[in-house]
């Protein structure tokens, strides 16, 4: 099921995506526990499918790219946006949106669309209030970690427009399956593959010389042990708090 989109970055980005961005069996967990007891699903920015639940009977996302990289047995995938989802009013449970909302051009229009199509929207996104302490943008990418601040939705922003909502941290795990920014808080290392990096778009937003910069710095700190040192205390620990959330809203039942 396919329409008609202008091309997008992941069209270019996201050649490699399916490699690095495998889904995290206790983040996956997570999202069904915030989809409750969904019958029908809508997902919204559905890339390769990470997550996608067997629930779903739509997936929506404007890269044919990422599209192409989907496993067979998913959901028919429509090249559209969330401002544009080919679905009749309420006719689906919930709507899953995966660390997508930061991409989109229109966030209101792209909500009031998923209000529209489902009963229930849940959300796997991220504090940028929380996230910009992260490691890796306060000694490294600090124009990354700007860039990235300012690219995120803020999470006061994202409730004022779903309504009241449920806001659950949820920590990343120290071996983390999905290769998202996060991912690889304990295993510093593997930032400096360019196919762990070509499957993270906030690598995108660092100027080239900063990023040249940030990998030669991280690339030194872990040689000569400066890294290990410096962060002793996350050595020790199975998971942390980078600032991802799960939202969840109510928007109505649908109708009998």
């Amino acid at each position: 099921m396919t329409g008609e989109h202008a091309p997008t970055p992941y069209d270019t980005i996201g050649t490699t995506y399916a490699q690095t961005r495998q889904p995290d069996p206790r983040i996956r967990d997570a999202i069904r526990e915030g989809l409750g007891a969904a019958k029908s699903v809508v997902n919204v920015g559905a890339g390769t499918g990470s997550y996608e639940p067997p629930e779903t009977v739509l997936a929506v996302e404007p890269s044919r790219v990422m599209i192409a990289q989907r496993p067979p047995g998913l959901a028919p995938a429509v090249i559209t946006t969330a401002e544009r989802i080919p679905l009749p009013d309420k006719s689906v449970d919930a709507a899953l949106c995966i660390l997508t909302i930061h991409h989109w051009p229109d966030l209101a229009a792209g909500i009031g669309e998923l209000r529209r199509v489902a009963s229930r929207g849940v959300f796997f996104t991220w504090d940028r209030d929380v996230s910009a302490d992260f490691w890796l943008f306060r000694e490294y990418f600090p124009e990354m970690g700007a860039a990235d601040y300012q690219k995120a939705v803020p999470l006061g922003r994202l409730v004022d427009l779903v309504g009241p909502a449920s806001i659950t941290p949820v920590r990343v795990p120290h071996d983390c399956v999905d290769g998202f920014l996060g991912a690889f808080w304990r295993r510093p290392a593997a930032y400096l593959d360019p196919v762990v990096r070509a499957g993270i778009s906030g690598f995108t937003l660092a100027p080239p010389d900063e990023l040249s910069r940030g990998l030669a710095g991280l690339e030194a700190d872990l040689g000569s042990g400066v890294w290990r040192h410096r962060h002793q205390e996350l050595l020790a620990m199975e998971s942390a708090d980078l600032g991802y959330r799960l939202v969840a809203a109510e928007w109505g039942e649908r109708p009998s």
